[in-house]
């Protein structure tokens, strides 16, 4: 693990000396704005404003992602949405103007949710071939922004129930990127919800040092979705603890050696291509209930990111169903004990040079 950890950031630190590199370390999801939300026109439109960007640099966050769906972006005759397109500009240039990075995520398609029974992306042709129609008009679209200031992510959380469907994909959606940008930073996550344990699953492109390696973290989900309506915990009433046994009746424990050694399994599969991490959610919800316990796990969290040198970006800016935001509804007034755990003194970075 000592090694994996040296190799990594010594990778890192190597990397962020180039000039011109996409670099990020701390960030935060502006969700709920392109995506999954039915918001369209001036309510839309004010949701996420110039005023929201100087205040996420002003924090101390040095980059969003910014998840699009292709229902907000694209028609279903394949066309652009103006408006949708529009707004997505805005934002990057109002990120630029303000010194943040981008990652621009492709969350939804039609074809494909992460909680959908049937996911017609890993089935059908036609439905994978929109998928990469997507990319080639996203970089039509996005193409002019610097390469040391926006990035692309694949998809958000693939689910497939053979992992070769999902790399089959990555391979071609890849290769259509490729055509087009041979040097533009790309975000690929793993096959089920992004999760740690199936990074090892992934086949990556050799040799291509502008991608970075992406997972997501909820663990434990008991924690971070407590009474959650979409999840298993949705009538569970108790306390749940962090750090330790999360409740009584499980043998679950959590705590910071936890995270690095489940962490530690994604910067091995890093260290294997020669690539950075990127922890592209996290997050927790703020039933008050366990307030104490949600901020030691945002804590413990950034802590053990600082110390491995992971970059990543909390779920979220703006709270929507369920209370995740460090803002809540259109409120300006943020969770200072929230933002206290997140943003912490470092100089790590995770860096991808063009070439």
């Amino acid at each position: 693990m000592r090694l994996i950890l040296s190799l990594i950031l010594a990778s890192a630190l190597a990397l962020s000396c180039t000039k011109e590199s996409f670099e990020i370390h701390r960030g935060v999801n502006i969700a709920h704005w392109l995506s999954q939300s039915p918001v369209r026109g001036e309510m839309r439109a004010q949701f996420f404003t110039e005023t929201d960007i100087r205040q996420i640099a002003d924090w101390g966050f040095d980059h969003v992602r910014i998840p699009i769906d292709e229902e907000q972006m694209f028609r279903e005759d394949g066309t652009k949405d103006e408006e949708a397109f529009e707004l997505l500009h805005q934002a990057l240039d109002l990120c630029g103007k303000y010194h943040l990075r981008a990652v621009v995520d492709l969350h939804i398609l039609r074809s494909h949710y992460f909680d959908a029974a049937v996911k017609p992306l890993f089935t059908e042709e036609s439905a994978q071939e929109a998928f990469y129609e997507c990319w080639r008009k996203i970089s039509g679209e996005l193409k002019g922004y610097s390469t040391a200031m926006v990035a692309y992510e694949l998809m958000n959380e693939p689910v497939a129930d053979d992992p070769e469907d999902w790399n089959r994909i990555v391979r071609k959606c890849y290769a259509a990127i490729r055509e087009l940008e041979k040097d533009r930073v790309i975000v690929i996550g793993s096959n089920r919800w992004q999760s740690f344990n199936t990074v090892e699953q992934l086949a990556l492109p050799e040799g291509d040092p502008h991608i970075i390696l992406s997972f997501h973290y909820y663990n434990p989900m008991v924690l971070t979705h407590y009474r959650a309506a979409w999840t298993e915990y949705r009538d569970y009433g108790g306390i749940v603890h962090y750090p330790g046994q999360t409740v009584a009746e499980s043998g679950e424990r959590y705590d910071k050696d936890r995270f690095k050694a489940e962490f530690g399994q994604v910067l091995k599969v890093a260290a294997r291509y020669g690539i950075p991490v990127y922890c592209g959610e996290y997050g927790c919800l703020s039933p008050e209930i366990n307030d104490e316990a949600r901020y030691a796990w945002l804590r413990d969290m950034n802590e053990v990111f600082e110390e491995l040198g992971i970059a990543r970006a909390v779920w979220c800016y703006r709270e929507g169903p369920g209370g995740f935001g460090i803002l809540s509804g259109y409120s300006r007034e943020p969770d200072k004990a929230m933002l206290d755990a997140l943003i912490q003194p470092s100089a790590t970075t995770t860096a991808v040079p063009p070439m």
